[in-house]
C-alpha cells in the first residue's frame, strides 16, 4: 500500500529506497553546506568551532541554510522528478499558515522559558535592554528574516523531502522514525547531554506530525521560525548552543541551577520543559481527533485526507 503526504504526483524519476532516504539526506546536506563553510571560516564569519561570529555572522551562518537547500531541491527536480509541491510546499492561505504558526512557536518557547524561570533556573535581569539599542532592534529584525530563510529550509529538507520520500516507499511510522534520526544525527554536538539530544528527536517527531496534519509545510515553517527567533533573541540566551549576543529582547535571564532545568549551553530549547512540552504537542497531533487538530494548530492545504 503506498503512503503519501503532501501530493499524489507519482514521481517520473528514481525514488531511493526508505533505508537508503535518511543516509542520502545527510549526504546532500554535508554536500551543500562544505563550500559554504568553507567561505564563512575564509571570511571570518564563524570561529573554530564552526559557530557565528557576531550579529552579522550570525545573520548569514542562517541564511547560508539555502546552499543544502538548493542541493536537495535539485535532487527532487532532476533525480527524482517530481514537483516542489510533493515535498510540501503548497497547500491554501500560506501566509496565514506560516504567520499562525510563527505565533505559536514564539508562544510555546515563551511557555517554557516561563516554566524555567518559575521553577527558579532563571535569574531575572533587565527588561528588554534592547530596546535602548536601535542598532540591536535592526539586527533583531534582521535575525527574523534569517531564522525564518534557515527554519524553512530544515523544514523543507526533512519535514518535505525526507519525510514524503520514506512515507512513499515504506509508511508513516517509518517517516517518522527516519526523518528524526536524521534530523537528530545531524544536530548533535560534543558532549550533549542525553535530554537535549532525546528533545530534538521530540522536536523533529513534533514537526512531522503538524505536516502530516497539515498536509503542508507552511505552518510548521512558521512555528519553527517563531521558536528559534524568540529562544535565541528574546532572552540573552543561547538557541540550539549558538549566541547571537545582543541584548534580550523581552528580559535578561541568567541561568541558575541545574543544567537539566534551563538547558545550560543549548539554552531553553535543552530543558527538560521542551522535551516535556513538545512530547505532550506531538502526542496531541498524533492521537486528537482531525477536526480538533485542525482548530488547535492550523488549516490543512487541499487534498488533506479525511
Amino acid at each position: 500500500m503506498t503512503h503519501v503526504v503532501f501530493s499524489e504526483e507519482t514521481p517520473s524519476g528514481w525514488l531511493p529506497p526508505s533505508i537508503a532516504a535518511p543516509f542520502i539526506c545527510i549526504l546532500l546536506v554535508v554536500v551543500g553546506s562544505l563550500p559554504v563553510d568553507y567561505v564563512l571560516e575564509y571570511a571570518g564569519l564563524v570561529d573554530a568551532t564552526g559557530a557565528p561570529v557576531g550579529p552579522w555572522g550570525f545573520c548569514v551562518f542562517l541564511v547560508s541554510f539555502v546552499g543544502f537547500g538548493l542541493v536537495v531541491v535539485g535532487w527532487v527536480r532532476w533525480v527524482e522528478q517530481r514537483s516542489l509541491i510533493s515535498i510540501g510546499v503548497g497547500g491554501a492561505r500560506r501566509l496565514r499558515s506560516f504567520l499562525t504558526g510563527v505565533a505559536i512557536g514564539i508562544a510555546m518557547m515563551c511557555a517554557i522559558v516561563v516554566a524555567i524561570a518559575l521553577s527558579g533556573g532563571y535569574r531575572v535581569g533587565d527588561l528588554a535592554p534592547a530596546f535602548a539599542s536601535p542598532v540591536a532592534l535592526g539586527w533583531i529584525v534582521l535575525l527574523l528574516v534569517s531564522f525564518a530563510v534557515q527554519s524553512s529550509v530544515e523544514e523543507l529538507v526533512f519535514r518535505g523531502w525526507l519525510f514524503s520520500t520514506v512515507m512513499r516507499r515504506w509508511n508513516t511510522t517509518a517517516a517518522f522514525v527516519l526523518t528524526s534520526v536524521a534530523f537528530t544525527v545531524l544536530h548533535l554536538s560534543p558532549d550533549q547531554p542525553w535530554f537535549a539530544t532525546a528533545m530534538t528527536f521530540v522536536f523533529s517527531v513534533f514537526a512531522c506530525a503538524w505536516a502530516r496534519r497539515s498536509n503542508s509545510l507552511w505552518g510548521v515553517m512558521g512555528w519553527h521560525t517563531g521558536w528559534n527567533w524568540i529562544g535565541g533573541t528574546g532572552f540573552d540566551l543561547p538557541i540550539t548552543g549558538l549566541e547571537t549576543h545582543l541584548p534580550a529582547l523581552l528580559i535578561k535571564l541568567t541561568p541558575v541551577g541545574p543544567n537539566y532545568l534551563h538547558g545550560a549551553g543549548e539554552g531553553p530549547e535543552g530543558s527538560i520543559y521542551a522535551l516535556a512540552l513538545l512530547t505532550v504537542a506531538s502526542m496531541g497531533l498524533l492521537v486528537v481527533p482531525t477536526s480538533r487538530a485542525r482548530d488547535a494548530f492550523i488549516s490543512p492545504g487541499p487534498g488533506h485526507p479525511p
